[in-house]
């Protein structure tokens, strides 16, 4: 039938996309600013949708295949490529899903930074020699190369939270990043985008706060290989799913390693 919604599971999922859900890190000049700093404004978006069955943990794979086979969702998803977006040119057919771990509710994880010899007392980020980046300094070693004397400042499955990679996304950035003196517009930005993304309840009995959302790093392939988030695999282009199971609604937060838009 004809724009019937279809997807090869026993529980199928329907999307509607929500366009006037804002996201405050994509309106508020200091963010935008930051992020255009960083080579990531206008490579960088974040989409609502709602769906209309309940949402396991476990159903991740197929939730993530109906999502990118949903008409609805296909007619308004866009991807970077050459500079442009562009909708997806063919059905997918496949998709790789990571649940990753999401139960931080505080900045905490971060503090090991702090006195670890990465900083300076002022919150300065410690230059250091590098053979490759003439510009170079401890924090950037220490996400990214294993070697680091500093790699494991911050532990293993710490590093696999949510927070932390959001962290080391924005610290990276886009291909002409300018990157920050001190780590206080890293933490920040950090924290304002989590909180953005992230729903989170308060037990009444204990008033505890605890995450509620479940977040999938996603990618997509169709007939030719990975179409999305995009062709090529490359740690600053990535997708996550965002799901709320209690508001039915999943956000995509989507960026594409690139040169950014130097224009607010």
């Amino acid at each position: 039938m004809a724009g019937e919604k279809i997807c090869a599971f026993e529980q199928s999922f329907s999307f509607s996309p929500l366009p006037s859900k804002r996201f405050s890190f994509l309106q508020g000049k200091d963010t935008l600013a930051l992020l255009m700093k960083w080579s990531m404004l206008g490579r960088i978006s974040a989409q609502t949708f709602s769906f209309d069955q309940s949402f396991y943990p476990y159903s991740s794979e197929k939730f993530a295949l109906c999502f990118f086979r949903d008409p609805d969702v296909v007619s308004s998803l866009r991807k970077m490529e050459t500079g442009a977006w562009v909708p997806l040119e063919r059905p997918v057919v496949s998709v790789d899903v990571e649940v990753v771990p999401c139960t931080k509710v505080s900045m905490e994880l971060f503090d090991p930074i702090y006195s670890c010899g990465v900083l300076r007392p002022s919150g300065h980020v410690v230059k250091c020699f590098h053979d490759v980046h003439p510009d170079y300094d401890e924090l950037r070693q220490m996400l990214q190369e294993e070697d680091s004397e500093h790699y494991y400042v911050i532990e293993r499955a710490e590093q696999g939270e949510f927070l932390f990679r959001l962290f080391k996304h924005l610290c990276l950035g886009g291909e002409l990043c300018q990157y920050e003196d001190t780590i206080d517009p890293y933490i920040n930005t950090t924290k304002h985008i989590y909180k953005d993304l992230i729903s989170v309840q308060k037990d009444p009995e204990t008033k505890k706060i605890s995450v509620v959302s479940t977040v999938l790093k996603v990618s997509a392939h169709d007939e030719s290989g990975q179409c999305y988030p995009g062709r090529r695999e490359e740690e600053q282009t990535f997708a996550y799913m965002i799901v709320d199971p209690f508001k039915r609604h999943v956000t995509l937060f989507y960026h594409s390693y690139g040169v950014g838009n130097f224009m607010l």
